[in-house]
C-alpha cells in the first residue's frame, strides 16, 4: 500500500472520531466547562481521539470524494453537540433549582453582580452547580461519560442520523429538566409559603410590627437551614439522572 494513502486514511479515521468527541467535550458537564481554557479543552479532545480510535468502529477511512468526507463530518459535529447539549440541559436542572432557592430564599438580589457562567446567575446556583462539577469527578462519573462516548458509536453508527429522534430526544430532556429542578426545589416552595402565611398572620395581629426587618433574617436561615439539609438529596438526584443518562443515552 502506498504510504501516503495510509497514512491518510488514518487521519481521516482520527479525525472523524475528533469530530464528534471534540464537539461532545464542548458542552459536556465536568470536562467541557468555560472554566476550562479552551486550549486545554483542545488538547484533551485530540488525545482521547486518538486514545479511543483504536477501539472505535470507524477505522481507516480511504475516502476520494471531498463531499462525502465533509458530509460525514457535519454528521460527526451534530451527534457530538447533541451529546454534549443534551447532558447540558440535563445539568442546567441544577441551575434552575438553585435560582429558584434564591428568589424564595431570600439569597438572590437582582443588583448582585453575576456569579456564575451564565447571566443572572445567582450564588445558590453558582454554588449547587460548582458542587456538581466537583462531584463529577469526585464520583468517577467522568468514566462513565468516556464510555458513552465508546457507547455512543454502537447506538449512531458513523455517518447515521435521526433527526427525528435526536430532537424527541432534546424535548424529552428538557422537560425532564424542568421537572427535576422543580422537584429539587420543592421543598424551599413550601418553606417560603409557610414562613409568609406565618408572617402575613402576624402583620395582621400586629400592625405595627415590622415585618420586613423581622422576616428578611428568619427568610435567611431558614433558607440555609433548609439547603444544608436538602443539599445531598438534589445533588443526589443529579447524579443520578445524569447517569442513567449516559447509561443508556435515551430518556
Amino acid at each position: 500500500m502506498d504510504l501516503s494513502v495510509f497514512l491518510t486514511s488514518q487521519i481521516l479515521g482520527v479525525g472523524m472520531v475528533f469530530a464528534r468527541i471534540g464537539a461532545i467535550i464542548m458542552f459536556v458537564p465536568g470536562l467541557g466547562e468555560q472554566s476550562i481554557p479552551v486550549r486545554h479543552r483542545l488538547a484533551m479532545a485530540l488525545a482521547l481521539s486518538i486514545a479511543l480510535s483504536p477501539i472505535l468502529p470507524v477505522g481507516p477511512l480511504d475516502l476520494q470524494e471531498p463531499l462525502v468526507i465533509l458530509r460525514l463530518l457535519g454528521v460527526e459535529i451534530t451527534l457530538g453537540l447533541w451529546f454534549g447539549l443534551v447532558a447540558r440541559v440535563i445539568m442546567s436542572a441544577l441551575t434552575f433549582a438553585g435560582y429558584q432557592i434564591g428568589l424564595v430564599s431570600g439569597l438572590a438580589n437582582a443588583m448582585a453582580p453575576t456569579t456564575g457562567a451564565f447571566e443572572g446567575a445567582t450564588l445558590v446556583a453558582s454554588a449547587l452547580t460548582t458542587a456538581g462539577i466537583a462531584l463529577v469527578f469526585a464520583s468517577d462519573l467522568h468514566h462513565l461519560i468516556i464510555g458513552a462516548m465508546i457507547m455512543s458509536y454502537d447506538v449512531f453508527p458513523l455517518g447515521r442520523i435521526m433527526p427525528g429522534d435526536l430532537a424527541q430526544q432534546m424535548v424529552r430532556a428538557g422537560a425532564m429538566s424542568l421537572y427535576l429542578g422543580v422537584s429539587m426545589s420543592a421543598p424551599f416552595y413550601v418553606m417560603g409559603m409557610v414562613l409568609n402565611v406565618g408572617l402575613g398572620v402576624a402583620n395582621r395581629l400586629m400592625p405595627t410590627l415590622p415585618v420586613f426587618f423581622v422576616a428578611t433574617p428568619v427568610l435567611l436561615a431558614s433558607g440555609i437551614g433548609v439547603l444544608v439539609f436538602a443539599g445531598p438529596a438534589i445533588l443526589t438526584a443529579f447524579l443520578m439522572r445524569l447517569s442513567d443518562w449516559l447509561g443508556t443515552l435515551s430518556f
